[in-house]
């Protein structure tokens, strides 16, 4: 495999660097396991008619996360591009990563299940950062001039920061969809006044 060809290309003071190599091909061959496991997890016909299924892919995912790309996406941060403030960006994505995904299993061990799939959506927003990543990028540089580090700056926090607050709203307007199914569930009370007639005196 060539090392000198597209992404690569910005990485040719790292490339000979055997940790990062190790990292680079690590993160990008397994996350691929990844975006496509946490995928089947927000299947309603899986979850009711294949637990089995779910279980298993929820497992793969989870430890994809936590023992392959945890590691592997943390020494590419240390080693990103663009100075300090990108590799704080990076940091804090695989800081995030891991802990949401840690707890989406804590909570699904303690049968608490709203609770691990909020974790879960979360975890798989900042998953699915690996495409966003490429979107944003894509998108920024058509619309802006931004040069090649700029553009690199922006990147790293737009491609997780987004996906994070529209993960957020998600779980909230489930929130809101559940208190407002629990509320027209509740039996309405109809209190009756007794007017007193003459007979009652």
């Amino acid at each position: 495999m060539q090392d000198n060809i597209g992404f690569l290309q910005f990485k040719q003071d790292y490339i000979h660097i055997l940790p990062w190599k190790i990292a680079f091909y690590t993160h990008v061959f397994s996350v691929s396991f990844a975006l496509m496991a946490g995928f089947t997890q927000f299947s309603n016909t899986i979850l009711k008619e294949h637990r089995n299924i779910h279980r298993l892919m929820g497992k793969i995912y989870a430890y994809d996360i936590l023992l392959v790309n945890f590691p592997a996406a943390m020494i590419m941060a240390i080693y990103a591009n663009g100075g300090l403030q990108v590799k704080i960006a990076f940091v804090i994505l695989d800081s995030l990563w891991f802990w949401f995904t840690y707890r989406a299993i804590a909570e699904v061990k303690k049968r608490n299940f709203v609770k691990h799939k909020q974790f879960m959506i979360r975890s798989y927003a900042l998953t699915l950062s690996a495409v966003s990543l490429r979107l944003w990028k894509i998108i920024i540089g058509g619309l802006f001039c931004f040069d090649t580090i700029s553009l690199y700056r922006i990147d790293a926090w737009m491609g997780f920061v987004v996906n994070l607050l529209f993960a957020e709203w998600l779980i909230r307007r489930h929130q809101t969809e559940r208190s407002n199914r629990s509320l027209s569930l509740k039996p309405k009370v109809i209190i009756y006044k007794h007017k007193n007639g003459p007979g009652d005196q």
